[in-house]
């Protein structure tokens, strides 16, 4: 009994000591439960969708770099437009200037054309009687040679059209005059008709390369326009499934009571 006492003598002045101490550990539990409960659920709640994204979005350098990138995109893009905005240029002055000389060489041809008919006209009147003497078959030669030669440098007659005449390659220098400049006449106007359809193909393939240098240029200028316009960057999450705000997906059909279907028709 006297040890009983000695030890309760030993415990019991402890008691308000230990209980104020359990008091005080109670109550700091109870203030950070409490904070816990109050404090907004979107503090604490951890959002994989959102860590995930922002793990995968380029950070600050890697998108300083991606803009230097291009900036610099944009700028060769700029000056390679502008050379093909040059080019569509001299591709048109090219193109007119092939269209000028198609033009010229058709009212050169129309006007060979009109020679051609008057003198076709005239070969059916009767010629005049001349002496057929070794002397007037050279005039003739001479004749048929020097108009020949005055073609040839005026453009209307080709080198081999020439060398032909010289040659008398098709040519019959005794022909009266009036017969050698119709045969003479209608040989130009064939070469300025030749002439005429090279310089309209000339022309034809030219608008095709002006075509073509205007495209280039059109798209190259677009594609700079678009370098210099701001990149939107994608915001989308990489988890599909945390934009549906916690919305479980099925692809079962979706359950429907008879009396509200009955209802909806």
């Amino acid at each position: 009994m006297l040890m009983m006492q000695t030890a309760l003598s030993y415990v019991l002045p402890d008691v308000p000591r230990a209980a104020a101490i359990w008091l005080s550990l109670l109550g700091v539990v109870i203030l950070v439960i409490a904070a816990l409960l109050l404090r907004p659920r979107h503090l604490l709640r951890f959002d994989a969708g959102t860590r995930i994204r922002e793990a995968a979005l380029p950070s600050r350098a890697e998108h300083t770099e991606e803009q230097r990138d291009q900036d610099r995109w944009a700028e060769e893009v700029a000056v390679a437009a502008d050379r093909a905005d040059a080019t569509a240029r001299r591709r048109r002055e090219e193109w007119l200037t092939a269209q000028d000389e198609a033009e010229q060489a058709w009212q050169a041809y129309e006007v060979a054309e009109s020679d051609v008919r008057r003198l076709t006209g005239a070969a059916g009147m009767p010629l005049p009687q001349t002496p057929r003497t070794p002397s007037e078959y050279a005039d003739r030669e001479r004749w048929l040679h020097r108009a020949a030669m005055a073609a040839y440098w005026q453009r209307e007659l080709s080198v081999e059209q020439l060398s032909d005449v010289f040659a008398h390659r098709g040519w019959d220098p005794r022909l009266h005059p009036v017969e050698q400049e119709l045969a003479l006449r209608r040989a130009v106007r064939d070469h300025l008709f030749a002439l005429q359809q090279t310089a309209h193909e000339r022309a034809q393939e030219s608008w095709r390369a002006t075509e073509l240098a205007a495209s280039a240029a059109r798209s190259l200028r677009d594609e700079a326009l678009s370098a210099l316009l701001p990149q939107v960057e994608e915001r989308d999450s990489v988890l599909p499934l945390t934009a549906l705000g916690g919305v479980e997906q099925t692809r079962e059909m979706p359950t429907v009571v008879p009396g509200r279907a009955a209802a909806a028709y």
